[in-house]
């Protein structure tokens, strides 16, 4: 799946680097169980591509910078590379002077925001990482589709225990479950979305009938307005921040939608940075104590025994430790998406490795 993403890529003109580290993102996503942002994403940023949306070939340019902050403009480049430079940028920084914040414009959809936060891993760093996405999401009290999934992901290294990873989109699901429910024929939970009048509704083509996902928390009653409240934390630092699109100005990631003639900013937006632990305390005290809270917690009495507690990012672990040995499950729509797309760029394409 690998080696086809990364063909694709440079199909459409990128760079090799620039290939390797989006088909890695999107390879992350299938083995951490996040199948919304994996191979399934390809053809929606080759459409992109071809719209003249995205561009695979970026110059990517600091614009503005102190010693521990840059702006950095993407070049309308996927988010897939342009993220991964911006986190590069904010490791450098960290390294220099402790801690490194890159705000950025002008990018396209980044896949799993977990991907870009776990990057500082390696450098005895916490990684953060944040952006906006296409408006689905109705502010609670609201009908109107103003912001995005805008998800949050952070990235904490720990001593012998594994990394804690926390990855979460501030709506009560990420967009993508919904596609992998049409995709299965299958309803949503209550409390997922509502339709365009602003009532409950199970049915998982509600975006393309003018409903919107709900904020984390779903409605008033269940803490939504917490939710919206971060995913306008988000918006914000993603994008009024660095000078993109936010709010409703957000461009769609489907390319059958263009986006509003009226701009505020520049593409899409994220938000990236890094924190060298030793910054604030010798680095391996504050990793025994990362291990430390992990036992804790992991070993925190469970209501059914047959459910441990589970430390943020256990569930996504085990699962690439599992699909690495046995193979990643692909839907049949998925596989027939991939073979157009190797017919489109004439690309060899065997459905029996999948």
């Amino acid at each position: 799946m690998r080696k086809f993403t990364v063909q694709i890529f440079e199909a459409m003109g990128s760079s090799a680097a620039d290939a390797a580290i989006a088909a890695d993102c999107l390879n992350q996503a299938d083995l951490r169980g996040v199948d919304s942002h994996g191979v399934a994403r390809l053809g929606g940023y080759v459409r992109l591509w071809e719209k003249g949306r995205l561009n695979s070939c970026p110059h990517i340019m600091t614009v503005h910078e102190t010693p521990s902050t840059a702006t950095i403009d993407g070049d309308l480049g996927a988010g897939l590379a342009v993220a991964p430079y911006a986190m590069k940028v904010a490791i450098e920084k960290a390294q220099a002077v402790g801690t490194g914040w890159v705000a950025v414009r002008n990018s396209n959809h980044f896949g799993i925001a977990g991907f870009h936060a776990m990057l500082p891993l390696a450098c005895d760093m916490i990684g953060i990482a944040l952006t906006n996405a296409s408006p689905l999401v109705s502010p609670t009290f609201g009908k109107s589709r103003l912001l995005g999934t805008n998800p949050i992901a952070v990235a904490i290294p720990a001593l012998n225990e594994p990394p804690l990873v926390i990855d979460m989109a501030t709506t009560t699901v990420a967009n993508g479950k919904l596609e992998v429910l049409q995709r299965a024929g299958k309803d949503a939970p209550e409390g997922w979305a509502q339709d365009k009048d602003g009532n409950p509704t199970t049915d998982a083509y509600v975006l393309k009938k003018g409903g919107s996902m709900l904020p984390l928390g779903g409605d008033r009653l269940h803490g939504g307005h917490k939710g919206y409240c971060l995913g306008a934390l988000v918006d914000i630092f993603s994008a009024v921040l660095p000078g993109a699109n936010y709010g409703p100005w957000v461009p769609p990631f489907v390319a059958f939608l263009d986006p509003s003639n009226e701009q505020v900013g520049k593409g899409i937006g994220h938000f990236v940075g890094a924190m060298r632990i030793d910054a604030f305390r010798p680095a391996k005290e504050f990793k025994q104590h990362i291990d430390n809270w992990i036992r804790t917690f992991r070993n925190a009495q469970p209501v059914n025994p047959e459910q441990p507690v589970l430390i943020p990012g256990d569930p996504e672990r085990l699962l690439t430790a599992e699909r690495l040995k046995n193979g990643v499950p692909v839907q049949q729509s998925v596989i027939d998406d991939m073979k157009a797309l190797a017919d489109r760029f004439n690309l060899p394409f065997n459905p029996e490795i999948l």
